[in-house]
C-alpha cells in the first residue's frame, strides 16, 4: 500500500489485491488483517480502496518491518516486493521523521521549556481524570508523553522541574510493584527510587 502511494492517495482495491493475493489465496483471507489495521488507525478503508494514514500507518509499517517475525513466504520473492523494500530503506529517514511530526502538532519535544509545559499539562489531565489526589505516578507521565522525548531527557528534565520547585518527586511503592512500571519511574543517586510526582503551588 505504501509502495503504491497510499500515503498520498487512495489505492484501489483491485490494484492492491493484485499485488498481495497469490493464486492459492482469496481476498477474503486478508479481510481480518485489513480490519485489524483499520482498528489500529494504520489504514483507512472506503468502498473503493485503501489509504495509509500518517503518521500511524508509517509507524505500524516500520515496526512490522523491524520485527523479528517478518519474513517472506515461499522461495521466490516478487521484484515489486524487493523494490518496495529497497525504496523503504532509501527513504526510511524521511518516512520515520515524518512520523515523528503528527498532524495535530504533537511532535518531538526538543527543549526543557517545552517539556515542562507538556509535563504539567499531562500531569493535570491525569490528576483530574483519574482522581489521583495530586500524586501522579511517574510511569504514567512517561508513558503518556511517550516517544516524544528520550528516556534520558525525560529523567533529566523531570529532575530539573524538581530542582526548580515545580514538582516534588516522592518515593512510596506502586500498588502492583510491576517491574516495567518501576523501570518507567525514576531512580536518583541520592534519594533512590521515586514513583510519584506532586505539583507544588509555587
Amino acid at each position: 500500500m505504501w509502495d503504491l502511494g497510499g500515503t498520498q492517495q487512495e489505492v484501489k482495491k483491485g490494484q492492491l489485491t493484485k499485488r498481495i493475493v497469490s493464486k492459492s489465496q482469496k481476498v477474503a483471507d486478508y479481510q481480518g488483517i485489513f480490519e485489524e489495521l483499520q482498528k489500529q488507525g494504520a489504514i483507512a478503508i472506503s468502498k473503493k480502496g485503501y489509504s495509509l494514514t500518517s503518521p500511524k500507518g508509517l509507524e505500524v509499517l516500520g515496526k512490522g518491518l523491524r520485527s523479528g517475525e517478518f519474513k517472506f513466504e515461499g522461495t521466490i520473492v516478487g521484484t515489486w516486493a524487493a523494490n518496495a523494500l529497497v525504496k523503504w530503506i532509501s527513504q526510511i529517514d524521511v518516512a520515520v521523521s515524518g512520523a515523528d511530526v503528527p498532524v495535530n502538532g504533537k511532535g518531538a519535544i526538543a527543549s526543557y521549556e517545552e517539556f515542562k509545559s507538556v509535563a504539567l499539562e499531562v500531569y493535570d489531565k491525569l490528576n483530574q481524570n483519574y482522581n489521583l489526589d495530586d500524586l501522579v505516578p511517574i510511569y504514567r507521565l512517561r508513558r503518556e508523553i511517550g516517544d516524544r522525548v528520550s528516556r534520558e531527557d525525560f529523567n533529566e528534565w523531570l529532575l530539573e522541574m524538581q530542582e526548580k520547585d515545580i514538582l516534588q518527586l516522592q518515593g512510596g511503592s506502586l500498588s502492583d510493584s510491576d517491574p516495567d512500571k518501576l523501570e518507567d519511574s525514576i531512580t536518583t543517586p541520592v534519594s533512590g527510587l521515586r514513583c510519584y510526582a506532586k505539583r507544588l503551588n509555587s
